[in-house]
């Protein structure tokens, strides 16, 4: 069975989704068996491809007008897609970037593959410019990670004024521009150094 996909990122009216249906439709899918989704690509929790992907049976083909209506991102629909062969169910897409992919057919599996090898090498970037930029943050003396909320001079005038118990800590939260929450990541109740703090001044 040919089951349809078909998603706009507004849902204010601006977008519609004939253009797509009518293309599904005139690719042989039943209108009863579209599914569709007026929400941003980049959710995950869109309900009309939940309820696509739940009805799809193995022997299914889903088929969507464009590659960029079904995933968020190359790596998403690499993933998506292989879950897919995994049920036995095909994926066929019917134009724009991506359209020779029909995984029922060893030259659509082929294109698939290309589509898989390009993610996989995308990834590989991602994570050499990460570990290249750590590298180049901590030859420069500078560390990963969340910049601290407090300097080294913030955290010693917290340190003495939660000493001092007639100290206001709204106040003083106030004063230093970070909420209580914040504060006792750095110090305590008595003003002695927290796991922040000493990593403030030992920095």
């Amino acid at each position: 069975m040919l089951i349809g996909y078909a998603r706009v990122s507004k849902a204010d009216g601006s977008q519609s989704l004939d253009l797509q249906r009518d293309a599904l439709i005139g690719a042989g899918v039943e209108e009863e068996q579209i599914y569709s989704d007026l929400a941003s690509g980049k959710k995950d929790d869109r309900s009309g491809l939940q309820a696509c992907l739940k009805a799809l049976r193995e022997g299914d083909v889903l088929v969507v007008w464009k590659l960029d209506r079904l995933g968020r991102s190359l790596h998403h629909l690499v993933k998506t897609v292989s879950m897919l062969s995994e049920r036995g169910v095909g994926l066929k897409v019917l134009t724009g970037q991506g359209a020779q992919i029909d995984t029922t057919t060893a030259a659509g599996r082929l294109s698939f593959g290309i589509f898989a090898a390009l993610a996989e090498f995308e990834s590989e970037l991602i994570r050499e410019r990460t570990v290249a930029g750590l590298q180049a943050a901590r030859a420069r003396g500078r560390k990963g990670g969340r910049k601290f909320a407090l300097s080294k001079s913030q955290v010693r005038m917290a340190q003495a004024a939660m000493a001092n118990r007639d100290t206001s800590v709204s106040e003083l939260c106030k004063e230093l521009g970070v909420r209580p929450v914040t504060l006792y990541r750095y110090v305590d109740p008595n003003g002695n150094l927290r796991d922040y703090g000493k990593r403030v001044l030992g920095a």
